[in-house]
């Protein structure tokens, strides 16, 4: 792995971390084209860079970060569905990350979703995180579980989850933002201890490599935040659902004709 396979990962996650259409499908499909999808460091680096990214959320939204205990009350309850299924499905999410049909499916299927969220859930009735109560924030949780299988989009599942229990848009996809926090620093966490568990040892060269992505994806990751929120409130999920559609398809497309889309 080399600093431009780092900017160009890095790139990939700050975009598409919390845009509705899966950061780590995106990243799995980029370091495949790349051919480094087989280094046990590149596996790493891509789960790892997210934590830059959730820096960004805690950064814009500092404030709702000190508000309330109740806060994080909602946000613990939202988080310990990915706890449960994570400790229980782990191998077979792992197997489901080395498949690229799997994304390819994911990614189409969730964009046909992304084409009539907006009708399907059109009245909401809460528009700010501090309304949102514990039933909803534990139900978005189980939302957020689906996001386990590569190519779903926690972000899509948690905010549609977010709509369906009458969140607006807006409302929906702040509380992804905040969710994302203590889900992907404990799988940032639990990757590196793994990494080291398998009897790896960090290099200089790595450490440096972790940290330039890990800025990268903090900065492109604050600028993908305030647009996608700007674009979201004027205009929904219908450019998203086709984007998905559309990358969905040639994926499917590549490996239909007898392409190899080599995962691990």
């Amino acid at each position: 792995m080399n600093i431009i396979h780092v900017i160009v990962l890095a790139i990939i996650e700050g975009i598409t971390e919390f845009l509705p259409v899966s950061s780590t499908g995106h990243m799995i499909i980029g370091s495949s084209l790349m051919g480094i999808a087989d280094d046990p460091f590149v596996k790493l680096f891509t789960i790892a860079i997210q934590f830059g990214a959730i820096l960004s959320v805690v950064v814009l939204y500092y404030k709702r970060f000190l508000q309330s205990f109740d806060f994080y009350v909602k946000l613990l309850i939202a988080f310990i569905p990915a706890v449960v299924f994570g400790l229980l499905f782990s191998k077979k999410i792992d197997a489901l990350l080395e498949s690229a049909l799997t994304v390819g499916i994911t990614l189409f299927v969730g964009g046909i979703i992304l084409l009539f969220v907006d009708k399907w859930f059109n009245k909401p009735q809460v528009t700010q995180e501090k309304n949102i109560g514990s039933l909803t924030a534990l139900k978005i949780g189980f939302f957020q579980c689906l996001a386990m299988i590569p190519g779903t989009s926690r972000s899509a599942a948690t905010i549609v989850g977010g709509m369906s229990q009458k969140l607006s848009r807006t409302a929906a996809a702040e509380f992804s933002f905040f969710l994302a926090v203590p889900t992907m620093f404990a799988a940032t966490v639990k990757k590196m201890y793994d990494f080291y568990k398998e009897g790896h040892v960090f290099t200089g060269e790595e450490i440096k490599l972790l940290a330039i992505g890990n800025i990268i994806a903090f900065v492109i990751a604050m600028l993908a935040i305030r647009t996608f929120i700007t674009y979201l409130e004027r205009r929904g999920f219908r450019l998203f659902g086709w984007y998905r559609i559309v990358v969905g398809a040639i994926i499917l497309g590549i490996i239909l004709s007898g392409h190899d889309l080599k995962m691990v």
